[in-house]
């Protein structure tokens, strides 16, 4: 028997007017701004030009939009786009994956580092991840003000109550609620910020020294606790074939998690260099 829960009734707008406001995109933007910040003085302790980090937060911010909005059309909802190919383009209506946004980011990074910095491409990645790691703790925390991506149905006490008509709630309408559930938003925010810690007190230590070492960490800490917390999320494509109960964002985070122990392993059978 359900005793407790939380009834979560935060509005998904900060403002509503012309243009709505959301805390989705606030947080959002918040991330990146701290996250130039971050990368800005690890370029400044390490005495490389602090132009640099313009122009990398030009690739980001294009390379996530364009690499998140794309994973979620062909991973997710192919079915729909292909037969809607204009509404790729309405970023606005929701719709981002991670999977995607992490190519599009490699992908981007690979361009940068060829173009700007002209370094190996594990040299930035393993600098970015540390505040990417953040960004993604400031996401979920988003998705929770857009009462979405919760999970299964439980009696635990911290269970949540999330609004399921939310585009007619906040016309007016009276919220219709779902069943006390898990907030996995929450679970997947703890583990991410949790994550980026354990990244700042690893750059600070100088891991960045073994090439490739907080790139893996953050491949196998992010991707690793994706594949569990799944297990209690409601699905938004199930892999059929493969099991009832496997989801495609399970599928998409198991190449992850292999790069990232073969980048650590990689990393420390290698001589840490100077710098």
């Amino acid at each position: 028997m359900i005793l407790n829960y939380i009834t979560w009734t935060v509005n998904p707008a900060i403002y509503s007017g012309v243009v709505d406001i959301r805390w989705y995109g606030l947080l959002f933007a918040i991330g990146f701004a701290i996250g130039y910040y971050i990368v800005n003085r690890m370029f400044r302790l390490e005495g490389k030009p602090t132009e640099w980090v313009d122009t990398l937060l030009i690739y980001l911010v294009i390379a996530t939009l364009i690499g998140s909005r794309l994973g979620h059309c062909l991973f997710y909802q192919w079915d729909y786009y292909s037969q809607h190919p204009i509404d790729i383009l309405k970023v606005w209506e929701g719709g981002l994956a991670s999977h995607g946004g992490t190519i599009g980011i490699i992908i981007a990074m690979w361009i940068y580092s060829r173009r700007v910095t002209h370094t190996s491409i594990l040299w930035i990645l393993d600098r970015i991840c540390v505040p990417i790691a953040l960004v993604g703790s400031l996401i979920r925390v988003g998705n929770l003000m857009n009462h979405e991506l919760y999970g299964h149905a439980t009696d635990a006490p911290w269970a949540f109550r999330f609004i399921t008509n939310i585009p007619q709630w906040m016309n007016g309408a009276e919220p219709i609620f779902s069943v006390p559930s898990h907030p996995t938003q929450i679970y997947e925010a703890l583990t991410y910020l949790t994550l980026f810690v354990i990244l700042i007190l690893m750059y600070r230590h100088k891991a960045y020294r073994r090439e490739g070492l907080l790139l893996g960490v953050f491949f196998i800490g992010t991707f690793l606790s994706r594949i569990f917390i799944e297990i209690i999320k409601n699905a938004t494509v199930y892999m059929g074939g493969i099991g009832d109960s496997f989801k495609m964002g399970q599928l998409l985070s198991i190449p992850f998690v292999i790069a990232g122990i073969w980048l650590v392993v990689r990393a420390l059978r290698r001589p840490s260099t100077k710098g």
